[in-house]
């Protein structure tokens, strides 16, 4: 009898037990973590070198092209065909060549981009483990929290804990 005593003492206690649930704000976790402000800017300014260098080029082969059409008047149709058709292979050559480019920063960019999500996820947890968290969900956009007290609130202590060390 007193063993059937003990296991409800000790089943009624592990059910009064609270579980400490938090929740982060992952859009705004996002958008004030220092370190992703600067991985956008640094992919924004790779973006737009890039628009800068194809409108460059993209100009330099108008003139190219312009200056075939002039010089082509004077050529026999069939040399002028021949020249046409270099150029053409040269224009889709140069098209490869920077999509091959904005190619390789945007994957550069996504890449730097998940290994960042990465991280955020990996100090949360470590956040959660540290301060006795049982859970910590994810809000905001697309996040599985409808409702939380602000108390439950812990996207600007990660935030701050983010932002320390990255400025180490």
């Amino acid at each position: 009898m007193k063993k059937v005593l003990v296991v409800f003492a000790v089943l009624a206690f592990i059910s009064c037990k609270q579980e400490k649930i938090g929740y982060v704000d992952n859009v705004k976790l996002m958008d004030d973590y220092q370190e992703k402000i600067d991985v956008e800017a640094k992919f924004k300014a790779k973006a737009e070198a890039m628009g800068r260098k194809k409108d460059s080029i993209s100009k330099a082969f108008q003139l190219e092209a312009q200056a075939f059409q002039a010089k082509a008047e004077s050529m026999s149709q069939k040399k002028a065909q021949e020249e046409y058709g270099l150029m053409q292979q040269k224009g889709q050559f140069i098209g490869q060549q920077i999509q091959q480019e904005e190619q390789q920063i945007q994957t550069q960019g996504q890449t730097e981009m998940d290994s960042l999500v990465s991280k955020v996820k990996e100090e949360i947890k470590a956040y959660g483990k540290t301060n006795g968290y049982t859970y910590i969900l994810g809000g905001g956009d697309g996040g599985s929290v409808l409702y939380g007290t602000e108390a439950n609130d812990l996207t600007e202590e990660i935030v701050k804990i983010l932002n320390d060390k990255y400025k180490k």
